[in-house]
């Protein structure tokens, strides 16, 4: 069994082969976490002695005793606005305008197999290969119930985490912030590893101290960008490729979000991640629930080699879900430094012959094959076949370069709309951009409101036919800017925080769509691919194709 609950201690206690995840119900049903690290057996709950700091208040039921304060505890997922000063995981409002969450136990249930995340990516499990602790959490003053996951994959060394939030009162109230988890990490002299960068320079590892405050690792550009990686390692000081002790945590998430590391009073470091909450405001109805996206945890205390490796073998083998997952990839040419959008059907019939002499597998027809495209300046969104420059439409150059031996793919960047284009001439609001201000452009684009479900078909409908019609066996995805100017025409007020959400959502449905139709099909994330391509270069699907990830724009 990977996941023990010991009756009498009210301790969960998640075991991989190497590593053991603890945590206890106290004795006011607060979920406090005991440990997280190298494998051990029984009980650490002797490890958390009561401790009075100053200035640490005390909950009501332990007003005249002191030495027992949330602000210094060890919890699984904390409110807020309840004595606890340390980063939150969740802001609810309620409709009169406070806001305050305090969770205590209600329930549990250990299962078979792995829990699944609606709509966004997440791990899977093959049969015997994890189990499920679910937790159940409420505070009914603030009228929701938290509900906590954790799949526990023993022979991988990963445990992975989710949590939904249920409005259980009778009244609409509004989360500020939900994240997906929180860790945190009592005893070591941790250093904070992560991963930032630019266009051209991705993935630039910093390894600095962790200090006393808060460090905040972020995006808000609507995806998770070159610029910051959503991933952190916390290692020991004397932690290398080969010795010590280090933990990774890692968001499944394409969209805007935050990781923050706290150190603080006491020592004790705290790491919350999840969906940023800038801009962030999601209304629950009764009844209703959030969902947030997943985390991996693995831990290591054979250094950064064997974390990585970790993480290597469980996103091949328990997040890529294709034919597509353990095969090697074609080697392609690309038209586009060639020709840029200067081409016709005989020069990428002579560019393909050239690459054929040379046994490359695949010819990637790029941008401006379609619509009015001459230019980074037009057409984007249009996508019918320009038969002024592809005579007889794609089936005549593609019968050709299969006659080649060679396979066929085409460039696409469904998020994008230029102004000058049919699409954006017969549904403007279609386009992200704020009332009565011109917009922010970025390569004299604007980004599609993805959170609008007649956007997403739209473009399943496009793209679709282009698979169905013609025998495509490659899609170069691009997505060359982020998002600005975020307002939705069809959203009421008081849910235009839910955009940038809906939008990653709505990338989601798109490419679970393609891929569920179009399983043959292999798709490319390229431009760094923020909104495609978190980590690991490599998409984090529920279902469908894998994709693979360049460096730059082509």
């Amino acid at each position: 069994m990977s996941i023990l609950f010991l009756k009498n201690e009210k301790i969960f206690a998640l075991h991989t082969k190497k590593t053991t995840y603890e945590m206890q119900v106290d004795e006011l049903g607060r979920l406090r976490h005991l440990y997280y690290g190298r494998r051990v057996s029984g009980s650490l709950s002797h490890l958390y002695q009561p401790a009075d700091y100053g200035f640490s208040p005390n909950p009501y039921e332990k007003r005249l005793q002191t030495g027992y304060s949330l602000d210094t505890m060890p919890q699984e997922y904390p409110g807020c606005n309840q004595g606890d000063f340390r980063v939150s995981a969740l802001v609810p409002r309620a409709g009169d305008g406070s806001c305050g969450a305090d969770f205590c136990y209600k329930s549990h249930e250990i299962l078979e197999g792995k829990y699944t995340v609606e709509g966004m990516p997440s791990a899977f499990a093959r049969e015997n290969e994890a189990q499920t602790l679910i937790v159940k959490l409420a505070d009914p003053a603030a009228g929701l119930e938290l509900t906590l996951y954790y799949g526990v994959f023993e022979e991988r060394d990963m445990i992975t985490r989710a949590a939904r939030i249920k409005n259980i009162g009778g009244q609409e109230l509004t989360l500020e912030k939900a994240a997906s988890a929180c860790l945190d990490v009592p005893f070591g002299d941790w250093e904070l590893l992560h991963f930032h960068g630019r266009h051209l320079m991705e993935r630039q590892m910093e390894r600095i101290p962790v200090m006393h405050g808060i460090q905040t690792i972020s995006s808000r550009r609507g995806a998770s960008s070159h610029h910051h990686n959503p991933f952190l390692i916390l290692a020991e000081h004397e932690t290398t490729e080969e010795y010590g002790d280090c933990c990774g945590v890692m968001l499944v998430y394409s969209g805007s979000y935050r990781l923050d590391v706290e150190k603080d009073q006491s020592g004790s470091v705290r790491v919350v991640m999840g969906i940023h909450d800038e801009m962030f405001r999601w209304p629950l109805t009764p009844g209703e629930s959030f969902q947030t996206p997943e985390v991996l945890l693995t831990f290591s205390h054979e250094g950064l080699e064997t974390l990585s490796q970790n993480y290597h073998r469980f996103i091949r083998k328990n997040i890529c879900r294709s034919r597509w997952t353990e095969k090697k990839r074609p080697v392609l040419i690309n038209n586009w430094e060639a020709t840029y959008f200067d081409f016709d059907t005989d020069k990428i019939i002579s560019i393909a012959r050239d690459a054929s002499a040379l046994g490359v597998d695949l010819l990637v027809l790029d941008d401006g094959w379609f619509g009015g495209r001459n230019s980074d300046h037009q057409g984007l969104g249009d996508w019918v076949v320009n038969e002024e420059k592809l005579p007889g439409g794609l089936n005549r150059l593609i019968e050709e370069v299969n006659r080649l031996g060679m396979r066929f793919g085409l460039w696409i960047e469904p998020e994008m709309v230029n102004e000058d284009s049919d699409l954006y001439r017969a549904p403007p609001d279609w386009a992200l951009t704020l009332p009565g201000k011109a917009p922010t452009m970025g390569r004299d684009q604007l980004v599609l409101d993805m959170s609008r479900p007649e956007v997403v078909e739209y473009l399943y409908e496009r793209i679709g036919a282009l698979l169905r019609n013609h025998r495509i066996d490659y899609i170069k995805w691009d997505m060359n800017r982020n998002m600005t100017d975020v307002y939705s025409r069809t959203l009421p007020a008081q849910n235009q925080g839910q955009v940038f959400h809906r939008y990653i959502r709505g990338v989601y449905d798109l490419l679970e769509r393609l891929t569920g139709q179009f399983p043959e099909v292999l798709f490319e994330g390229c431009a760094g691919a923020g909104d495609l391509t978190p980590r690991c270069s490599l998409i984090f699907r529920r279902s469908g194709a894998a994709m693979i990830q360049t460096r730059s724009s082509a």
